[in-house]
């Protein structure tokens, strides 16, 4: 299959407008009632670096979420996180009284990575859809278990990668679908940060790195638009004055028959965030998303396309309500069957896929 038929087949009908544009908050309040009322959700785990982000957003759509109860068997850190205000009046439960909750349609999977597949499989063996956040875990062939699971049950599998519904990585998708930039021969990212000796040493515990823990974020997209890589090759550097073994620098390149695309994430680089970057170039122009958050785009054009211009000039986008807020959006949609997820079963398992390769971490 040619690069651009790839791209055809994953890019698909997801180019319509962001859930986001339909359901944005109104006032102090979520988008627009949900048909039935809300949708009964509960949270497991509160470790996962974005937990607290992911239930401030569900919290401010009361409209479309009632969040019924969050687990966290760690009571001392149950104790701390209650004190914070997007937990206080949150109800403490076990898993067991989680999963027997009257109503319950749909879980966020908030744990340490390491607990995110077993967690999540329990919680789609038991019938509900399954907010789960990134990445997809260190064994491949449980990911495929939990969307062989899901695809059989009927239920909604969306990941929590932050930029997919970013207005700038929204403009791109639909660029590379309308063919603004023409053939797509090379894609760079850069997706960087620091990190202290404390923080390094969560991440430490996972042999893919900061590809792995980083990276992630940027390679969902790059798949998304180019579709699953025919080869992938990852360098892996620990160039840190620390002892904790940390592949701290490291580069991927995924091989298309037609182009190449590179990742690159350290997380030793200094205001890394500053830095980071998405840009696709094609033979009819180039896009430069720099910085990610908030985002700031750049379209080069050989020619005229829509409003836009010839020549390079800068893009003004539209403000998006948060960085989850699209996703949990379309997480609704999605279970209430008002559509299926922007994101296929397909795409997910070619992801974590190219991610594993990208981290030289083995397809177990």
């Amino acid at each position: 299959m040619s690069d651009r038929a790839t791209r055809r087949r994953f890019l698909g009908a997801a180019m319509a407008a962001p859930a986001w544009l339909a359901l944005a908050p109104r006032g102090a309040h979520g988008g627009p009632p949900g048909k039935g009322g809300p949708i009964r959700v509960g949270q497991i785990g509160t470790k996962h670096p974005h937990a607290k982000g992911q239930t401030r957003t569900l919290l401010k759509y009361p409209e479309q979420f009632e969040l019924v109860g969050i687990v966290e068997p760690d009571l001392e850190r149950r104790a701390r996180v209650g004190q914070d205000e997007v937990y206080a009046g949150s109800k403490w439960v076990s898993e067991e009284e989680l999963l027997a909750t009257a109503g319950l349609q749909a879980v966020a999977v908030e744990t340490e990575v390491r607990d995110l597949l077993p967690t999540a499989q329990r919680c789609l063996d038991a019938g509900f859809h399954v907010h789960l956040d990134k990445p997809a875990g260190e064994s491949f062939s449980a990911l495929e278990k939990l969307h062989a699971t899901a695809e059989r049950k009927g239920l909604t599998i969306q990941m929590g990668y932050m930029y997919r519904y970013n207005p700038a990585f929204r403009f791109v998708f639909e660029a590379v679908r309308e063919g603004w930039l023409g053939e797509v021969f090379e894609i760079h990212t850069e997706m960087s940060k620091t990190l202290g000796p404390e923080s390094r040493k969560t991440i430490a515990a996972y042999p893919g790195g900061s590809m792995f823990e980083l990276g992630c974020h940027v390679i969902d997209p790059l798949v998304y638009i180019m579709g699953p890589p025919t080869a992938v090759t990852g360098y892996v550097r620990r160039s840190g004055a620390y002892p904790d073994g940390l592949a701290d620098n490291m580069l991927a390149v995924l091989e298309y028959p037609r182009a190449t695309a590179t990742v690159r994430s350290a997380v030793i680089e200094v205001e890394g965030s500053r830095r980071r970057q998405f840009v696709v170039c094609g033979d009819r122009g180039t896009v430069v998303i720099q910085p990610l958050e908030p985002p700031r785009l750049q379209l080069t054009l050989r020619e005229p396309r829509g409003e836009y211009r010839k020549g390079t000039q800068i893009v003004e986008l539209p403000e998006a309500p948060g960085r989850y807020d699209g996703t949990w959006l379309d997480f609704a949609r999605a279970i209430r069957g008002e559509k299926p997820s922007d994101f296929s079963h397909e795409h997910d398992l070619a992801v974590q896929r190219a991610i594993l390769q990208a981290s030289r971490v083995p397809l177990t």
